[in-house]
């Protein structure tokens, strides 16, 4: 129910984002805000990652979810709302954005933190690549569903349904299977203040250090910015309509993800390990300086396909090492760290793939990233190896 819960509440999210993109491009014609809708979704998993994991330490992770999602609804009915009255104005535009992150950050160390209380220490890789799998499938279903949707019963009516969507996990998290470990009570800590001490109660935990460094660079250096400037990769792969060549490649990296979740759970293999982990980002590096220097359509696709399938398993890999090596007391606060790195750090890819793209290409700033990227992994590694006992 947690997984079926999940993946319809992020179908629910990009449903908003495909149709609240597109009105607010329709209405304002402003690149500005559109860089503004993709920063305030990042940002908060940067600046407020560590203090909702400390609510999730402090409170029933369930309850924190749950406001999330009350967040949520509360954006797509308002949307829907100045949709019918076509009075959107810009500042309305940016309130929404901006709740619209703030809810996602609530949901985000929360709903990982459930996890743990759910099935424990054994089962919890798989439990976390589930969830991960789950994820994927709303991000997949969303866009298409929105898109219909749209066409079908136009913007305000299409939010209000995907504002019902939301109902099914928070609902079921009224009475959902909760557990709380024994812990010590440790005084809230907000803001940086917050990340810089949880940053210092970590720091002799080799794996979650290094762990989180790897997912906070492979962000930082990569994240999901090549998916903004796939319109000029799919132009130079001789395919710059909106057909469904175009919408293949968009796809193709989701599909991988989720076929990385049918596959690895199947057949029960790619335990969580960190030297593992070390191996799928370097490989996922290779795939992706592969993409950004191919020139044939169905190897990109493919291409694409594998870096899809190699980021959720090291995604889920090192999300469950955190998990399993954080001290129980302060878990919640070291996966909202662990967030501020894989998620917040996705703010700042734009300029070196993006930014980058427009001095050199965007094929040279990706391939390039993916180098850097690769060469930061084996710094890493090496950092994993020499710094003292497990």
């Amino acid at each position: 129910m947690y997984l079926v819960g999940s993946a319809l509440a992020m179908t629910a999210d990009s449903i908003e984002h495909v149709i609240s993109y597109w009105m607010v491009f329709q209405k304002f014609q402003s690149p500005a805000l559109g860089g503004y809708a993709v920063m305030s979704h990042w940002l908060p998993f940067l600046l407020f990652s560590v203090s909702a994991g400390s609510l999730a330490d402090r409170f029933d992770p369930r309850r924190i979810i749950q406001v999330g999602m009350l967040l949520f609804i509360g954006c797509s009915l308002a949307w829907g709302v100045l949709f019918m009255s076509d009075a959107l104005e810009l500042w309305h535009a940016v309130v929404l954005f901006s709740l619209h992150g703030i809810a996602g950050v609530l949901w985000g160390p929360a709903s990982q933190l459930l996890i743990h209380h759910i099935v424990g220490r054994e089962q919890l890789h798989s439990a976390v690549r589930l969830l991960s799998m789950s994820r994927v499938a709303g991000l997949l279903g969303g866009p298409a569903v929105g898109g219909a949707m749209l066409l079908a019963f136009g913007p305000s009516p299409s939010v209000v349904i995907g504002a019902l969507i939301y109902l099914p996990l928070t609902l079921w998290l009224v009475r959902a299977p909760f557990h709380r470990e024994p812990q010590l009570r440790h005084e809230p800590r907000r803001g940086g203040a917050g990340i810089i001490a949880t940053a210092r109660e970590i720091a002799g935990n080799r794996v979650v250090v290094s762990m989180t460094l790897l997912a906070g660079a492979s962000s930082f250096v990569i994240g999901n910015a090549f998916q903004a400037q796939m319109p000029e990769f799919a132009a130079d792969l001789g395919h710059g309509d909106a057909d469904v060549y175009y919408s293949m490649l968009l796809a193709a990296n989701a599909a991988g993800a989720l076929s990385a979740g049918i596959i690895l759970e199947s057949r029960g293999v790619l335990h969580a390990n960190p030297k593992l982990a070390f191996v799928l980002v370097i490989l996922w590096c290779v795939c992706m300086g592969g993409f950004a220097v191919s020139s044939v359509y169905l190897l990109s696709l493919a291409l694409l396909f594998a870096a899809g399938f190699l980021n959720l398993a090291f995604g889920a890999m090192s999300q469950t090492l955190v998990q399993m090596h954080a001290p129980a007391e302060i878990r919640g606060r070291v996966i909202g760290l662990y967030g501020t790195s894989f998620n917040g750090m996705r703010a700042f890819s734009g300029v070196t793939v993006g930014m980058g793209g427009s001095l050199v290409g965007v094929h040279w700033s990706l391939a390039i990233s993916a180098v850097v990227l690769a060469v930061v992994t084996a710094g890493l590694f090496v950092f994993e190896q020499r710094s003292g006992a497990p």
